[in-house]
Protein backbone atom coordinates (compact mmCIF):
# COMPACT_ATOMS: atom_id res chain seq x y z
CA UNK A 1 0.00 0.00 0.00
CA UNK A 2 1.14 3.59 -0.72
CA UNK A 3 1.55 4.75 2.76
CA UNK A 4 1.12 8.75 1.40
CA UNK A 5 -2.37 8.11 -0.44
CA UNK A 6 -3.68 4.89 1.07
CA UNK A 7 -3.53 3.55 -1.78
CA UNK A 8 -3.34 -0.11 -2.78
CA UNK A 9 -0.69 -1.69 -4.41
CA UNK A 10 -1.52 -2.75 -8.03
CA UNK A 11 0.55 -5.02 -10.17
CA UNK A 12 2.21 -3.19 -13.39
CA UNK A 13 -0.17 -5.04 -15.38
CA UNK A 14 -3.62 -5.48 -13.67
CA UNK A 15 -4.65 -7.24 -16.50
CA UNK A 16 -2.53 -10.37 -15.85
CA UNK A 17 -3.90 -10.95 -11.98
CA UNK A 18 -5.65 -13.94 -11.35
CA UNK A 19 -9.74 -13.76 -10.24
CA UNK A 20 -9.18 -14.19 -6.74
CA UNK A 21 -6.55 -10.98 -6.74
CA UNK A 22 -8.72 -9.12 -8.62
CA UNK A 23 -11.45 -9.48 -6.59
CA UNK A 24 -9.31 -8.69 -3.47
CA UNK A 25 -7.46 -6.00 -4.60
CA UNK A 26 -11.26 -4.47 -6.54
CA UNK A 27 -13.07 -4.73 -3.11
CA UNK A 28 -10.08 -2.53 -1.40
CA UNK A 29 -9.87 -0.05 -4.32
CA UNK A 30 -13.47 0.77 -4.00
CA UNK A 31 -13.30 1.49 -0.41
CA UNK A 32 -10.63 3.50 -1.71
CA UNK A 33 -12.56 5.37 -4.11
CA UNK A 34 -15.35 6.03 -2.05
CA UNK A 35 -12.93 8.64 0.01
CA UNK A 36 -11.39 10.59 -2.94
CA UNK A 37 -13.13 13.36 -4.71
CA UNK A 38 -14.26 12.67 -8.64
CA UNK A 39 -11.86 14.63 -10.87
CA UNK A 40 -9.18 14.26 -9.06
CA UNK A 41 -6.15 12.51 -10.65
CA UNK A 42 -5.74 9.90 -8.01
CA UNK A 43 -9.35 9.04 -8.43
CA UNK A 44 -9.00 8.31 -11.89
CA UNK A 45 -6.21 6.45 -11.22
CA UNK A 46 -8.21 4.06 -8.66
CA UNK A 47 -11.48 3.62 -10.98
CA UNK A 48 -9.40 3.05 -14.04
CA UNK A 49 -7.40 0.35 -12.49
CA UNK A 50 -10.64 -1.17 -11.39
CA UNK A 51 -11.96 -1.19 -14.95
CA UNK A 52 -8.77 -3.24 -16.04
CA UNK A 53 -9.33 -5.40 -12.96
CA UNK A 54 -12.69 -6.54 -14.07
CA UNK A 55 -12.67 -6.36 -17.76
CA UNK A 56 -12.86 -10.35 -17.59
CA UNK A 57 -16.48 -9.33 -16.41
CA UNK A 58 -17.11 -7.97 -19.63
CA UNK A 59 -15.37 -10.49 -21.78
CA UNK A 60 -17.55 -13.27 -19.97
CA UNK A 61 -20.71 -11.23 -20.76
CA UNK A 62 -19.79 -10.83 -24.02
CA UNK A 63 -19.45 -14.75 -24.87
CA UNK A 64 -23.10 -14.63 -25.14
CA UNK A 65 -22.83 -12.32 -27.92
CA UNK A 66 -20.65 -14.30 -29.90
CA UNK A 67 -22.90 -15.71 -32.33
CA UNK A 68 -24.00 -11.86 -33.48
CA UNK A 69 -23.15 -10.23 -36.75
CA UNK A 70 -20.94 -7.34 -34.48
CA UNK A 71 -17.15 -7.90 -33.89
CA UNK A 72 -16.50 -9.06 -30.70
CA UNK A 73 -14.26 -6.28 -30.34
CA UNK A 74 -17.23 -3.86 -30.52
CA UNK A 75 -19.39 -5.84 -28.19
CA UNK A 76 -16.51 -5.44 -25.64
CA UNK A 77 -16.21 -1.62 -26.26
CA UNK A 78 -19.94 -1.35 -25.18
CA UNK A 79 -19.85 -3.92 -22.71
CA UNK A 80 -16.94 -2.12 -20.82
CA UNK A 81 -19.52 1.29 -20.94
CA UNK A 82 -21.35 -1.06 -18.82
CA UNK A 83 -18.79 -1.74 -16.36
CA UNK A 84 -17.53 2.08 -16.45
CA UNK A 85 -21.68 2.62 -15.17
CA UNK A 86 -21.09 -0.06 -12.57
CA UNK A 87 -18.33 1.15 -10.88
CA UNK A 88 -19.92 4.49 -10.63
CA UNK A 89 -22.82 3.20 -9.08
CA UNK A 90 -21.07 0.75 -7.12
CA UNK A 91 -21.27 0.67 -3.41
CA UNK A 92 -19.19 -0.94 -0.97
CA UNK A 93 -21.25 -0.79 2.06
CA UNK A 94 -24.03 -2.76 0.65
CA UNK A 95 -21.88 -6.39 0.98
CA UNK A 96 -22.84 -7.14 -2.45
CA UNK A 97 -20.27 -8.97 -4.54
CA UNK A 98 -19.26 -6.20 -7.53
CA UNK A 99 -19.43 -9.13 -9.82
CA UNK A 100 -22.96 -10.15 -9.02
CA UNK A 101 -23.79 -6.25 -9.24
CA UNK A 102 -21.89 -5.29 -12.37
CA UNK A 103 -22.71 -8.07 -14.44
CA UNK A 104 -26.50 -7.14 -14.92
CA UNK A 105 -25.47 -3.55 -15.82
CA UNK A 106 -22.59 -4.80 -18.39
CA UNK A 107 -25.09 -7.25 -20.14
CA UNK A 108 -27.89 -4.50 -20.20
CA UNK A 109 -25.79 -2.42 -22.12
CA UNK A 110 -24.65 -5.03 -25.19
CA UNK A 111 -28.18 -6.10 -24.88
CA UNK A 112 -29.17 -2.18 -25.81
CA UNK A 113 -26.88 -1.90 -28.30
CA UNK A 114 -27.91 -5.21 -30.33
CA UNK A 115 -31.56 -3.94 -29.75
CA UNK A 116 -32.00 -0.35 -30.31
CA UNK A 117 -29.76 -0.01 -33.27
CA UNK A 118 -28.38 -1.08 -36.62
CA UNK A 119 -26.61 0.64 -39.42
CA UNK A 120 -28.70 1.29 -42.40
CA UNK A 121 -26.07 3.01 -44.46
CA UNK A 122 -22.59 1.84 -45.13
CA UNK A 123 -20.51 4.02 -42.93
CA UNK A 124 -17.10 4.24 -42.61
CA UNK A 125 -15.18 2.60 -39.62
CA UNK A 126 -13.23 4.97 -38.20
CA UNK A 127 -16.63 6.88 -38.03
CA UNK A 128 -18.62 3.74 -36.50
CA UNK A 129 -15.68 4.24 -33.78
CA UNK A 130 -15.65 7.22 -33.20
CA UNK A 131 -19.45 7.55 -32.48
CA UNK A 132 -18.97 4.93 -30.01
CA UNK A 133 -16.00 6.73 -28.74
CA UNK A 134 -17.96 9.88 -28.38
CA UNK A 135 -20.72 7.83 -26.30
CA UNK A 136 -18.09 6.58 -23.74
CA UNK A 137 -16.67 9.79 -23.38
CA UNK A 138 -20.24 11.69 -22.68
CA UNK A 139 -21.40 8.62 -19.99
CA UNK A 140 -17.59 9.32 -18.58
CA UNK A 141 -17.53 13.46 -18.60
CA UNK A 142 -21.29 13.27 -17.41
CA UNK A 143 -20.78 11.30 -13.95
CA UNK A 144 -17.49 13.50 -13.63
CA UNK A 145 -18.69 16.84 -14.07
CA UNK A 146 -22.31 16.11 -12.97
CA UNK A 147 -24.10 17.56 -16.08
CA UNK A 148 -24.03 17.04 -19.42
CA UNK A 149 -20.45 17.92 -21.22
CA UNK A 150 -20.37 20.96 -23.33
CA UNK A 151 -19.17 20.04 -27.47
CA UNK A 152 -15.57 21.65 -26.50
CA UNK A 153 -15.26 19.48 -23.51
CA UNK A 154 -16.01 16.38 -25.21
CA UNK A 155 -13.97 17.35 -27.88
CA UNK A 156 -10.79 18.02 -25.52
CA UNK A 157 -11.70 14.92 -23.69
CA UNK A 158 -11.27 13.21 -27.07
CA UNK A 159 -8.24 14.73 -28.31
CA UNK A 160 -9.99 15.77 -31.29
CA UNK A 161 -11.85 19.19 -32.63
CA UNK A 162 -14.85 20.50 -32.83
CA UNK A 163 -15.45 19.56 -36.46
CA UNK A 164 -14.44 15.63 -36.11
CA UNK A 165 -16.94 15.73 -33.40
CA UNK A 166 -19.76 17.16 -35.61
CA UNK A 167 -18.34 14.30 -38.34
CA UNK A 168 -18.82 11.26 -36.11
CA UNK A 169 -22.63 12.53 -34.60
CA UNK A 170 -22.95 13.07 -38.61
CA UNK A 171 -22.11 9.22 -38.52
CA UNK A 172 -24.91 8.71 -36.18
CA UNK A 173 -27.09 9.28 -38.94
CA UNK A 174 -25.99 6.31 -40.70
CA UNK A 175 -27.54 4.29 -37.70
CA UNK A 176 -31.85 4.11 -36.96
CA UNK A 177 -33.48 2.26 -34.41
CA UNK A 178 -34.86 -1.01 -34.91
CA UNK A 179 -38.13 -1.85 -34.39
CA UNK A 180 -39.28 -3.05 -31.15
CA UNK A 181 -41.87 -5.43 -32.50
CA UNK A 182 -39.21 -7.43 -34.77
CA UNK A 183 -38.39 -10.41 -33.62
CA UNK A 184 -35.01 -11.14 -32.19
CA UNK A 185 -33.94 -13.88 -34.29
CA UNK A 186 -34.29 -17.71 -35.16
CA UNK A 187 -33.65 -19.11 -31.71
CA UNK A 188 -35.81 -15.82 -29.88
CA UNK A 189 -38.22 -18.15 -29.24
CA UNK A 190 -40.80 -15.82 -30.80
CA UNK A 191 -39.85 -12.65 -28.54
CA UNK A 192 -39.46 -9.43 -29.95
CA UNK A 193 -36.85 -6.92 -29.47
CA UNK A 194 -39.18 -4.62 -27.17
CA UNK A 195 -39.13 -7.46 -24.32
CA UNK A 196 -36.21 -6.66 -22.74
CA UNK A 197 -37.46 -3.03 -22.12
CA UNK A 198 -36.80 -2.26 -18.45
CA UNK A 199 -34.77 -5.61 -17.79
CA UNK A 200 -31.83 -4.15 -16.28
CA UNK A 201 -33.59 -1.97 -14.30
CA UNK A 202 -35.34 -5.11 -12.76
CA UNK A 203 -31.80 -6.81 -12.30
CA UNK A 204 -30.94 -4.31 -10.07
CA UNK A 205 -33.45 -4.64 -7.92
CA UNK A 206 -32.73 -8.99 -7.76
CA UNK A 207 -29.42 -8.37 -6.71
CA UNK A 208 -29.43 -8.96 -2.94
CA UNK A 209 -31.48 -11.38 -3.64
CA UNK A 210 -29.02 -13.32 -5.76
CA UNK A 211 -26.93 -13.09 -3.09
CA UNK A 212 -29.31 -15.42 -1.03
CA UNK A 213 -28.30 -18.02 -3.89
CA UNK A 214 -25.08 -18.58 -2.48
CA UNK A 215 -25.67 -20.87 1.03
CA UNK A 216 -28.42 -22.23 -1.01
CA UNK A 217 -25.97 -23.40 -4.03
CA UNK A 218 -23.93 -25.01 -1.17
CA UNK A 219 -26.75 -27.47 0.20
CA UNK A 220 -26.67 -28.89 -3.48
CA UNK A 221 -24.93 -32.16 -4.74
CA UNK A 222 -22.19 -31.74 -6.81
CA UNK A 223 -23.85 -33.06 -9.93
CA UNK A 224 -26.86 -30.87 -9.24
CA UNK A 225 -24.07 -27.74 -9.20
CA UNK A 226 -23.29 -28.89 -12.21
CA UNK A 227 -26.23 -29.30 -13.72
CA UNK A 228 -26.75 -25.27 -13.21
CA UNK A 229 -23.11 -24.53 -14.56
CA UNK A 230 -23.86 -26.52 -17.97
CA UNK A 231 -27.22 -24.66 -17.60
CA UNK A 232 -26.61 -21.03 -16.82
CA UNK A 233 -22.76 -21.12 -17.07
CA UNK A 234 -22.29 -22.55 -20.55
CA UNK A 235 -25.66 -21.96 -21.59
CA UNK A 236 -26.41 -25.41 -23.09
CA UNK A 237 -29.85 -26.55 -23.12
CA UNK A 238 -31.42 -29.24 -21.67
CA UNK A 239 -30.25 -32.12 -24.79
CA UNK A 240 -26.87 -30.95 -24.24
CA UNK A 241 -26.59 -31.53 -20.70
CA UNK A 242 -27.93 -34.99 -21.29
CA UNK A 243 -25.25 -36.05 -23.78
CA UNK A 244 -22.76 -34.81 -21.56
CA UNK A 245 -23.97 -36.46 -18.27
CA UNK A 246 -25.16 -39.32 -20.05
CA UNK A 247 -29.31 -38.94 -19.14
CA UNK A 248 -32.08 -38.46 -21.25
CA UNK A 249 -33.53 -34.74 -22.09
CA UNK A 250 -36.77 -35.58 -20.04
CA UNK A 251 -34.59 -36.56 -16.83
CA UNK A 252 -32.01 -33.39 -17.31
CA UNK A 253 -35.84 -31.60 -17.37
CA UNK A 254 -37.01 -32.57 -14.58
CA UNK A 255 -33.94 -32.30 -12.23
CA UNK A 256 -33.61 -28.84 -13.63
CA UNK A 257 -37.64 -28.58 -12.39
CA UNK A 258 -36.40 -30.24 -8.86
CA UNK A 259 -33.06 -28.04 -8.40
CA UNK A 260 -34.96 -24.55 -9.47
CA UNK A 261 -37.80 -25.13 -7.11
CA UNK A 262 -35.92 -26.12 -4.30
CA UNK A 263 -33.74 -23.00 -5.05
CA UNK A 264 -37.15 -20.98 -4.77
CA UNK A 265 -38.07 -22.22 -1.68
CA UNK A 266 -35.01 -21.15 -0.12
CA UNK A 267 -35.04 -17.61 -1.51
CA UNK A 268 -38.69 -17.27 -0.41
CA UNK A 269 -38.08 -18.56 2.91
CA UNK A 270 -35.13 -15.45 3.01
CA UNK A 271 -37.82 -13.28 1.70
CA UNK A 272 -40.45 -14.24 4.80
CA UNK A 273 -37.24 -13.79 7.14
CA UNK A 274 -37.06 -10.52 6.01
CA UNK A 275 -40.54 -9.01 4.84
CA UNK A 276 -40.86 -7.36 8.56
CA UNK A 277 -38.03 -4.93 7.37
CA UNK A 278 -39.69 -4.60 4.02
CA UNK A 279 -36.81 -5.71 1.85
CA UNK A 280 -38.14 -8.94 0.44
CA UNK A 281 -37.11 -10.52 -2.66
Amino acid sequence: MDLRTGTPDVPEDPLTVSTGEARTLSFALFRRLKQLSEGTPEYSYVRNTLVELNLSLVKYAARRFRNRSEPLEDIVQVGTVGLIKAINRYDVERGVEFATFAVPTITGEMKRFFRDTSWSVKVPRRLQELRLDIAKAHDALEQRLGRHPTDLELAEHLGITTEALDEGRRAANGYVAGSLDAPLGPEADGGSRGWPLGEEEAAYDRIECLETLKPLLATLSDRDRLILSLRFGQELNQSEIGDRLGLSQMHVSRLLSRIMARLRTGMLEDADDEHEDGDAC
